[in-house]
């Protein structure tokens, strides 16, 4: 007998194998805190730790991965792209202070062509392992008629937690704290539609390469994971340094300096000296095929900085060092300051957020 669901272009069974394929990978995000197990209605988790919290407060957040995905399925390659998914979740949540507990995805496709799927939450998998979260949930959704038979979105939500008096925020940042920018790994996952406005009016295709990326295909080249700083932040507040960390940003979409205004104090200014990094090559190679300046896109890409923090002064050149010593490249933007916002080229008031101000000065490195 026909079934009529699959008639109308939904394939129950190729989900079920996508199931069995992902399997092993979920599994081993899975710590003693997650109850129930693999394949139930809902992901449960044991919270019973909080007990020890004098106030516990759960920290949230939910993002996808943008247009970074048709990059991805113009070269048919799907391992990566799960990374940057989590990236741009668990990343927001550490911003408050707080300690990503676990996470679940959601992926909507034309049709669901179960190796690919398992590699797209492999690749979350990979990554919730990695940061220590839980997958403790998902679903992928089949969309004929909606989406074509290769085209596919995902998004993703996690939750954490923070004691309170351990609360990040520009109510801990004070006049004279240091800010120091951490490196990216290139694009991560914000201003790809312009990244393929420039591919398309380049004329150049993902599957070639091009000389400025090597022996890479230019696909492969843009689709460099996001980094994933979750880890390494978490160890950092956990340190003797913890205390001096004041306020965290997350250098997503809006740019370095939209960002950073969004987590200083209200009267408060950042004048960051472009000189303080390189920007990675990625995005000169970018601006160059573009006719663009970099500071053209200032509030598009992160140009190489993916995060920043903002610490005690006294404390800045240690926590610096630390955070080389785990891995990641880190430069002193700049100082916080008291000064007239309405200065020029002072950028303030961003994402409904009335906080502080940031503009950014003199060139960038070649």
């Amino acid at each position: 007998m026909t079934d009529a669901y699959a008639a109308s272009g939904v394939d129950t069974h190729a989900g079920d194998l996508a199931v069995e394929l992902m399997k092993k990978s979920i599994k081993a995000t899975l710590t003693d805190n997650v109850v129930g197990g693999f394949g139930g209605f809902a992901g449960m988790f044991d919270v019973s730790f909080l007990k020890n919290f004098d106030r516990p407060l759960l920290a949230t957040s939910t993002d996808g991965v943008g247009t970074k995905v048709a990059i991805a399925q113009a070269i048919d390659k799907h391992d990566t792209i799960g990374q940057d998914l989590v990236g741009m979740v668990v990343d927001d949540i550490v911003v408050v202070g707080a300690k990503s507990m676990f996470m679940t995805d959601y992926i909507a496709t034309g049709k669901v062509v179960p190796t690919r799927i398992a590699d797209i939450v492999s690749g979350i998998a990979k990554a919730c392992q990695e940061v220590e979260v839980s997958l403790i949930g998902g679903e992928t959704a089949e969309h004929p008629g909606l989406l074509k038979a290769d085209e596919y979105d995902v998004a993703g939500a996690a939750v954490g937690a923070v004691e309170y008096s351990k609360l990040l925020g520009p109510h801990k940042v004070q006049v004279g704290d240091v800010v120091l920018g951490l490196e990216s790994s290139g694009l991560h996952s914000n201003g790809y539609s312009l990244v393929r406005k420039i591919i398309s009016d380049s004329k150049l295709d993902y599957n070639k390469t091009v000389q400025e990326f090597g022996n890479l295909s230019l696909g492969e080249a843009l689709l460099e994971p996001t980094r994933l700083y979750t880890g390494i932040l978490n160890n950092l507040l956990e340190s003797d340094l913890g205390t001096s960390v004041k306020a965290m940003s997350h250098i997503t979409g809006g740019g370095i300096g939209a960002n950073l205004a969004r987590v200083l104090p209200k009267n408060t200014t950042l004048d960051i000296d472009r000189s303080s990094w390189k920007p990675l090559d990625v995005f000169q190679v970018l601006t160059n095929w573009g006719n663009l300046s970099l500071e053209q896109v200032e509030s598009t890409w992160n140009l190489g900085l993916g995060f920043a923090v903002i610490v005690n002064a006294d404390q800045a050149a240690e926590i610096q060092k630390s955070l080389i010593q785990a891995g990641v490249n880190t430069w002193q933007l700049g100082i916080v300051e008291s000064n007239d916002c309405s200065l020029e080229g002072y950028i303030q008031g961003v994402k409904g957020v009335d906080g502080g101000a940031v503009r950014l000065l003199g060139n960038y490195k070649n």
